[in-house]
């Protein structure tokens, strides 16, 4: 499994994260923000488990991420 955990206060909107993993990632219309697609909210902070094959895409998109607000592991 891989651990998605998303830091949205720190989100520009710049859509780095849209491009590489457009299943896992969408661009909010109510503030321009990007939002985790199945993440669930504590604190502030969203957080997802997703099958492997997510991985590749979804290291890129917290490659790309000029804020730094994605982290991706491989848990399990």
């Amino acid at each position: 499994m891989v651990r998605i955990v998303f830091l949205r206060h720190k989100c520009i909107g710049c859509n780095a994260c849209v491009e590489a993993a457009p299943d896992r990632w969408r661009v909010s219309r109510k503030d321009g923000r990007c939002n985790l697609v199945g993440g669930n909210q504590k604190q502030g902070i969203f957080r997802t488990l997703v099958s492997l094959d997510e991985f590749e895409r979804n290291e890129v998109a917290r490659n790309n991420c000029p804020t730094r607000a994605i982290q991706v592991d491989i848990v399990g």
